[in-house]
């Protein structure tokens, strides 16, 4: 993985850890964002890094707020920054805190449970409304655009976790689970 160009004064964007979770079958969860409109609104789980926290420490705690998942093994991570601008005239939280953009190290965890672990009320207001398993060569097509580079190096990273499937899988809306005793 090359870090970002070194014409980028990385102290500009903020500090962050994404997070990619396989199944068994080397699928990725994908969470579909609260409150936002489609169709660019899957993405894995991310989040800033709190001063002086270990960047595996930060990205596991993401991965509990947003998914509840905590059984999950560690199966690799990129190497340095992955970088990506925020779009002109964004209004975003984090644009508006003054960040250029955000600098990223992702990590890859197998999961190691039944998906019942999954509980997306951790965290308030919930990331995540919805959520499935899908096939990694698929995300960067499901994510916000302006992500969309970094998702094609993580797919590129992470790609030898990832075992070939084609069946579809639906998405997961906890109310409706519920409903249907699933």
């Amino acid at each position: 993985m090359e870090d970002a160009a070194p014409t980028r004064d990385l102290t500009l964007y903020r500090p962050n850890v994404g997070v990619v979770v396989f199944c068994s079958r080397g699928r990725v969860w994908l969470g579909r964002r609260a409150n936002t409109e489609g169709p660019h609104n899957w993405q894995f789980p991310q989040g800033g890094v709190d001063d002086g926290e270990d960047l595996e420490a930060a990205a596991r705690r993401e991965l509990r707020e947003e998914t509840g998942l905590r059984s999950v093994e560690l199966l690799g991570r990129t190497d340095g920054w992955l970088v990506y601008d925020f779009p002109s005239g964004w209004k975003g939280s984090k644009a508006l805190r003054g960040w250029k953009g955000e600098k990223q190290v992702w990590f890859a965890y197998g999961f190691t449970v039944a998906d019942d672990e999954v509980n997306l009320g951790l965290h308030h207001p919930p990331e995540f409304d919805a959520w499935r398993w899908a096939r990694l060569e698929e995300t960067p097509d499901l994510v916000i655009p302006f992500k969309r580079d970094t998702y094609d190096q993580v797919a590129q990273a992470f790609a030898a976790y990832a075992a070939p499937s084609r069946a579809p899988e639906r998405p997961r809306i906890p109310w409706l689970s519920g409903l249907l005793g699933r």
